[in-house]
């Protein structure tokens, strides 16, 4: 089997299967291969590693290698999937040890101890539409990190304020340009241990220095101390060179100030799934009108370490350790929603689909089955009495909770979004 593009004289070709070739190996047995060029092999490329360019991941099957089973006429039939395959998201992961990585050099987490999984029952997700669909957003079926390593997207650290700043300012509190449309539970209703929704997933056209994202959030503390963890998806092409949509969490313990950044910009994140991590994408989007794709995110403290973990399609990804935090013992404030942010004065992108919530599951983004944790450690659906609903600007985005309305909305649905446009400062 073989992909290939361009003119004769310049083809870029890869080929993969099996074949019996002596002179290559010196014998007839059967062998798989793979063999790639960038100008029909006149000056690149070759079988297998007989030149440089195949990158070896497996640590036990290899390019070359043998097959010990061949089938026969009339059977027995022995058979093999091969496949070529795009990643289409290019991110640059390192595989780092579980027990070494970056967020174990901070000076919080020096002596901090592994936590591998958390002290309580991941949410059960009851849909019928698109569960099937929920490992594959996130291209589940591509290759792991080997065991005992965690991926980590590769970064350059940059500890300055400005770098700060730059990498969390849609989620700082009062900032030019940042346009907000959520709901969120008040300060009475604490304390709260968890905030977690089924969000559907959308990619709104943004610019150059602009973001749209989609989030849940806990928080505690008043405003210039402010103790924050969000995530959700977002596109943000400052922070990763291209309009895709992301999966993302942040971190701060004094309002973005001098603490925290978004996923692994800083240190403090600590990973323990092999295969999802912060700022992993998405590969498949909603549109408007459907089909709709959606993933589970929650944000829940450990009652037993105080750690709070970072969760999408049931998997915990991994965990913010209580240590960062000066003021988080539990949230005070929990909420759900969507933030725009774009350069003050100009034109602001949209979010969500770019339309305002109307009730119909498909038309705006939206978090369905909204569920916290209070005192009591039960999980329940907020009721519409015990939520407040905030847009800084009607004209360009919309909020609203859509519950206690009969069957219909008796799980919660709450929709936010709008077109953007001329929003001010």
């Amino acid at each position: 089997m073989w992909v290939e593009n361009g003119p004769l004289e310049s083809t870029h070709k890869i080929a993969a299967g099996w074949h019996v070739d002596p002179a290559l190996y010196g014998d007839t047995k059967t062998h798989f291969y793979a063999a790639w060029t960038s100008d029909n092999f006149k000056k690149t490329g070759c079988y297998n590693v007989q030149c440089r360019g195949f990158v070896q991941i497996d640590k036990k099957n290899f390019l070359g290698g043998y097959f010990p089973n061949v089938g026969t006429y009339g059977g027995p039939t022995y058979e093999v999937l091969i496949s070529i395959t795009q990643i289409e998201f290019g991110d640059i992961v390192d595989c780092f040890d579980i027990y070494k990585q970056p967020a174990f050099n901070h000076p919080l987490l020096i002596n901090h101890t592994l936590q591998l999984k958390p002290n309580f029952e991941n949410l059960i997700e009851k849909t019928s539409v698109n569960n099937s669909e929920i490992g594959s957003m996130f291209g589940l079926y591509r290759e792991k990190c080997p065991e005992g390593t965690v991926p980590i997207q590769r970064v350059k650290y940059d500890f300055t304020k400005g770098n700060l700043l730059l990498n969390s300012h849609t989620l700082v509190k009062d900032i030019p340009g940042v346009h907000i449309a959520e709901l969120f539970i008040p300060k009475n209703y604490a304390p709260l241990y968890e905030v977690s929704g089924i969000n559907s997933v959308y990619n709104p056209m943004v610019g150059k220095g602009e973001s749209s994202i989609s989030h849940i959030w806990v928080e505690n503390g008043p405003l210039e101390s402010t103790n924050k963890i969000a995530a959700g998806w977002h596109v943000d092409p400052a922070l990763y060179g291209d309009t895709k949509t992301h999966f993302f969490a942040a971190w701060t313990s004094d309002n973005f100030k001098k603490t925290g950044c978004y996923n692994v910009r800083c240190r403090g994140f600590v990973q323990v799934n092999k295969e999802i991590f912060l700022g992993d994408g998405f590969s498949n989007i909603s549109t408007y009108g459907g089909p709709t794709y959606e993933v589970l995110i929650s944000i829940i403290q450990d009652p037993k370490t105080k750690n709070w973990w970072i969760s999408a399609a049931n998997i915990n990804i991994g965990y913010y350790p209580a240590a960062l935090f000066s003021n988080l013992g539990s949230g005070s404030i929990v909420g759900w929603g969507g933030r725009t942010q774009a350069k003050v004065g100009s034109l602001s992108p949209p979010m969500g689909t770019g339309h305002f919530p109307n009730g119909i599951k498909d038309h705006a983004c939206y978090f369905r089955s909204p569920m916290v944790q209070d005192a009591s450690r039960e999980f329940y659906i907020p009721k519409s009495i015990m939520t407040r609903t905030f847009s800084d600007n009607s004209d360009c985005y919309g909020v609203y909770y859509y519950k206690d309305f009969g069957k219909l909305y008796k799980e919660g649905l709450i929709q936010f979004g709008g077109p953007g446009g001329k929003c001010g400062s």
